[in-house]
């Protein structure tokens, strides 16, 4: 913990100033002073205090003013007030205000010290619940999701409806289509957007950290709970729950989340209490829950509760000149971190046009990036493409692939690239070991 800091000391006495501030710089600390409030205030537009010290008996502007000035400038600033036995009321009411504590003077120095030590540990924690704030509250989105086509248009028309609602939306996509980009956004357009969204990987836990994860647990509720946490439902309560890869959950995970979107209610593993939160779900899934409903993997009735609202993410492959339009965005990105310039020619855009996309959008920003590090020159040619972009598979008769030869084929080459690693070849894909196990089995690719 940091023990010496930023201090400016105010007070009217020159006496009492000179030898406070040599004290308080004896043990570490930096000080600056100031005769009055007006003159405090007028420092502080270029100081950068962490604490000040504030007598609050002062001529002109007197020292609850001064703290109201400082206060209505600086909210991360600490104000300890210096006060006489008479002014113990105005100090107390000072605190009310935003003070952080008071010390009578005359000052004993160690008992000052403490006060300072204090300051700066809720100034601390203050700044990490702010930084923790801003990690779980992203920011607007909208400007960053490019495209012209029309069916594409129809998503932001749609999420813009449905953002400022309360309703649990269910979102529907291929690996790397931007699900969890669009959850964000519809975060963004709600009423919630200043507080938690907080995203949980359903495929890339087991089913008791999966619910110990989402429901928290008592001490003792299992071995290793050495003790009592969280769900991540209550740290996003007042706030947006976004549960992707929804279709990977047990039945057991999926009775008591259907129980917490009905009722608002759960218990901590372990625990027998019951919490209430006031959160929004948004879900997500590549996978085709109707089919799982139909073959008794997926509970009908949690199935209909999370579709109350459900949005299909088109797939890169079906937004044509959005290729292209996406691409050149990415490159212009790349050239302004890298301080590059370079450019498409005309024969690497058909090249990305004639590929599929099985990753959709993260596939491409990926290739695009792995060509713009390759190409040595301005023009990015084909040949600086990756093999699988410049190579689209074909069946054997010359039709278009379906569907899951391509996936089939995709996953065989992230395997081939990891030499059959199979976290890397998940990271590559861009989703979780788990899905990616799932995968294997479905395309017969498990040695």
């Amino acid at each position: 913990m940091k023990t010496t800091a930023s201090l400016l000391l105010v007070d009217d006495d020159a006496a009492f100033r000179h030898v406070m501030a040599s004290e308080l710089r004896r043990l570490g600390h930096q000080v600056e002073t100031a005769a009055s409030g007006e003159e405090a205030v007028k420092k502080l537009e270029t100081l950068e205090a962490e604490v000040v010290l504030l007598d609050l008996r002062l001529p002109g502007m007197n020292g609850l003013e001064t703290l109201k000035a400082i206060r209505a400038r600086n909210a991360a600033v600490e104000i300890i007030l210096l006060t006489g036995h008479g002014s113990i009321d105005t100090a107390i009411e000072s605190i009310r205000v935003g003070a952080f504590d008071y010390v009578i003077k005359p000052c004993p120095l160690d008992e000052l010290q403490i006060r300072i030590q204090r300051a700066l540990e809720r100034r601390s924690l203050r700044q990490r619940a702010n930084l923790l704030e801003r990690g779980l509250t992203p920011p607007d989105l909208a400007g960053s999701f490019l495209g012209e086509d029309p069916e594409f248009q129809r998503l932001l028309r749609l999420v813009d409806r449905v953002g400022p609602s309360d309703s649990t939306v269910l979102i529907v996509g291929e690996t790397g289509a931007g699900k969890e980009r669009v959850a964000k956004l519809l975060h963004a357009r709600s009423g919630r957007k200043s507080r938690p969204f907080v995203v949980v990987d359903c495929a890339a836990l087991q089913e008791s950290l999966l619910q110990s994860e989402l429901f928290g647990h008592e001490r003792g509720a299992f071995t290793g709970a050495d003790k009592a946490k969280p769900g991540l439902f209550e740290v996003a309560n007042g706030g947006t729950i976004f549960l992707d890869e929804i279709g990977e959950i047990s039945p057991s995970t999926q009775t008591k989340l259907l129980r917490v979107l009905d009722s608002s209610v759960f218990r901590h593993v372990g625990g027998t209490s019951e919490i209430h939160v006031d959160v929004r779900v948004l879900a997500a899934t590549n996978r085709d829950l109707q089919q799982m409903v139909r073959q008794g993997q997926f509970r009908e009735d949690l199935y209909y509760r999370l579709s109350t609202i459900a949005i299909e993410i088109p797939p890169l492959r079906r937004r044509g000149s959005d290729i292209e339009l996406l691409a050149r965005h990415f490159i212009g990105v790349l050239n302004e971190r890298f301080g590059s310039s370079k450019f498409l020619s005309p024969a690497a855009v058909e090249a990305l046009r004639r590929h599929h996309w099985p990753g959709n959008v993260r596939e491409l920003k990926h290739a695009v990036e792995a060509a713009t590090v390759v190409c040595e020159a301005a023009e990015i040619l084909p040949e600086h493409l990756p093999t699988a972009v410049r190579s689209a598979p074909r069946a054997e008769n010359g039709a278009l692939p379906t569907l899951d030869e391509l996936e089939r084929a995709h996953i065989r080459r992230a395997l081939e690239a990891s030499n059959g690693h199979r976290s890397s070849a998940a990271r590559i894909l861009g989703i979780s070991e788990r899905n990616l196990y799932r995968k294997l089995k479905e395309h017969r690719l498990l040695s």
